[in-house]
């Protein structure tokens, strides 16, 4: 149940990137809203960005959280391996799209679901994601429901969509947000690149996981004033110092795939075992999905949910926003073996 108006309260979220293994995002956001919680901005990679823009989307609209669920849902997954001209030849089709193309398949299904359901909610482009907030230490060019990171291979960077837009020659106001999204999530090699062309030439966008697969400190403050409002993390991982499961890889192809998953999975691994990035993070273990299983099937996605909304409920049960306050912003440090926080209280919302 949706608590009354006065009884909301804030918090940022930035979502973990993770290819199919998104579905468990939703069951995350979800039960976070169900228990008080709006989200002012949303930050997401890959996965991550799709969840975070309909996140964003919704909110923007006065439409409640928990459609999310519904929402991605909707998404059939085989559709992600859609394949056009010389890729739909027998036997060699894929070996040749990803020679012309840079990518297996086309990702141009996400763009268009994306398209619709976001046009649904009445956004088209960043524009319609404005978020006037004098109160933040954000600059004015910041001021955006929504930011979604891509890997350009092209200026060797991390891209953050709208707000580095401007210095690839783009007005954000214009920029769609669906195409940004199909960039943050376009799996190098399994996926075509989106191309930017920019006054100093085409840029080259890929999966924003390659480099920052879950920008957890984006929107914290750099003016030295405490947060008004936390912000919360959604990882696709269990909490750090659980014992991994040990997975067979065999053959050329396995070992690839292997090093995709290995790279977008662990790739802020040391930046997320800092214990204020812990006690401020849901982690939701997704062991044995692989981010590219586009064949993953009902009973999968569901468990993928409950997992998820698993993992928020105990977050919940042990978030203390006045000791997170005095521990990670201007107090007592948090111990570098603990991250244990006390029950939930009262905070300043």
């Amino acid at each position: 149940m949706t608590p009354p108006p006065d009884q909301v309260r804030r918090a940022d979220l930035v979502l973990e990137g993770g290819g199919v293994k998104g579905v468990a995002l939703a069951g995350a956001v979800v039960e976070l809203a169900r228990n008080g919680y709006a989200f002012p901005r949303v930050a997401g990679s890959s996965a991550g960005a799709v969840a975070g823009c309909l996140v964003a989307a919704l909110q923007a609209a006065g439409e409640p959280v928990a459609r999310l669920e519904d929402v991605l849902r909707a998404v059939d997954l085989r559709r992600f391996r859609d394949v056009s001209g010389i890729g739909r030849l027998p036997l060699v089709g894929r070996g040749l799209a990803l020679l012309a193309h840079d990518g297996l398949y086309d990702g141009r299904y996400l763009e268009r679901f994306l398209t619709g359901a976001l046009g649904e909610l009445g956004v088209r482009t960043f524009g319609d994601l404005r978020l006037p907030d004098p109160g933040t230490s954000l600059s004015p060019a910041q001021s955006s429901r929504l930011v979604v990171t891509a890997s350009d291979l092209s200026r060797r960077r991390l891209a953050r969509l709208p707000w580095d837009l401007p210095s690839y020659g783009v007005d954000p106001d214009d920029y769609p947000v669906a195409r940004a999204v199909r960039a943050s999530s376009a799996i190098p090699f399994f996926f075509r690149p989106v191309v930017q062309p920019t006054p100093d030439g085409d840029a080259t966008w890929v999966d924003g996981g390659l480099l920052s697969n879950f920008p957890v400190d984006l929107f914290d403050r750099t003016d030295g004033a405490p947060p008004r409002w936390p912000t919360f993390g959604v990882r696709l991982t269990a909490r750090p110092g659980t014992p991994p499961a040990t997975h067979p890889v065999h053959g050329p192809f396995g070992i690839g795939l292997a090093a995709l998953d290995t790279l977008l999975t662990d790739q802020d691994a040391a930046h997320v075992e800092d214990p204020c990035t812990v006690v401020r993070t849901v982690f939701v273990p997704t062991d044995g999905v692989s981010a590219v299983d586009f064949g993953l099937d009902d009973a999968a996605q569901d468990a993928l949910s409950a997992a998820g909304t698993a993992a928020a409920r105990s977050f919940l049960a042990g978030w203390d926003w006045p000791s997170y306050l005095r521990q990670c912003r201007g107090g007592t440090p948090l111990p570098v073996a603990s991250s244990r926080v006390a029950p939930d209280q009262p905070g300043l919302w």
